[in-house]
């Protein structure tokens, strides 16, 4: 399965790149991430990467970015940080960790991975 995280708004490009140096932090994702970005269209250069892939199975490597992603979105930042995580579905949870709790964040990457990947 393949979980696609992007950043809304802002500097997009920056915000995945900052995510990407922090889960290739993470042994057991080793391998299992690339940086991509929407293809050019007719005419078009192509544009930067925004868009994280993190390739994971069920079980360890899923609750690894899980728990990883939760911990980055706790990180103090300058401006504000909001997540959009996609999964090969088309399922789309977006998280905006400066405007909810620790608890609703919670929630949300259980709504995202976990609660996903056990209906399956």
């Amino acid at each position: 399965m393949e979980v696609r995280i992007s950043c809304v708004g802002g500097d997009r490009a920056a915000g995945v790149e900052s995510l990407s140096d922090w889960l290739r932090g993470e042994p057991e994702l080793a391998g299992r991430l690339h940086v991509a970005g929407p293809m050019p269209g007719e005419g078009e250069l192509g544009a930067l990467a925004d868009v994280l892939v993190v390739a994971v199975g069920s079980g360890g490597t899923l609750s690894v970015l899980a728990t990883s992603l939760k911990a980055w979105l706790a990180q103090p930042r300058r401006s504000d940080v909001r997540i959009r995580v996609q999964r090969d579905g088309g399922e789309t949870v977006e998280i905006d960790a400066n405007r909810i709790d620790g608890e609703r964040v919670d929630a949300l990457i259980r709504q995202a991975f976990i609660d996903q990947v056990s209906g399956e």
